[in-house]
């Protein structure tokens, strides 16, 4: 019986979703920031690109090295060690990040110091730090 509502359930979330039925997640400060954790925890590096700053990605693009370089590594850990919201709006915090190297199976932990800027027009948090540098030790 249990089996069957978490069926039921499942498929309901699926539905709604579908739907559109769920909330645009890009309109808070904790969401925005919790979506990129999200993204590189997955090592979904693409969309974690999506929440860097418009000028920044214009002066600095992913190079398909960096592409590459990421496919080299595996996320096995993402922990928000601080936060601060300045009076402007912007954040800055600091993550701890576990990184395995695929090839040697050898994890190494980075500290992410990151910037985030309010951008009204747009109602959204630009990271303006850039994506981490997983070669940091």
């Amino acid at each position: 019986m249990t089996r069957l509502l978490r069926l039921l359930f499942a498929l309901v979330l699926l539905a709604l979703t579908a739907c559109g039925g769920l909330p645009s997640r890009m309109n808070s400060k904790d969401d925005a920031l919790t979506d990129y954790g999200v993204a590189i925890r997955w090592s979904e590096f693409d969309q974690a690109e999506s929440f860097l700053d418009p000028a920044l990605r214009e002066q600095q693009p992913l190079t398909d090295l960096d592409r590459e370089r990421f496919k080299l590594i595996q996320i096995t850990g993402y922990e928000v060690k601080s936060r601060q919201v300045e009076a402007d709006a912007s954040i800055t915090q600091t993550v701890e990040i576990r990184v395995v190297t695929r090839n040697t199976q050898l994890e190494h932990v980075i500290t992410d110091h990151q910037s985030w800027r309010w951008e009204p027009l747009a109602k959204r948090y630009w990271l303006t730090s850039g994506l981490p540098d997983f070669n940091a030790r």
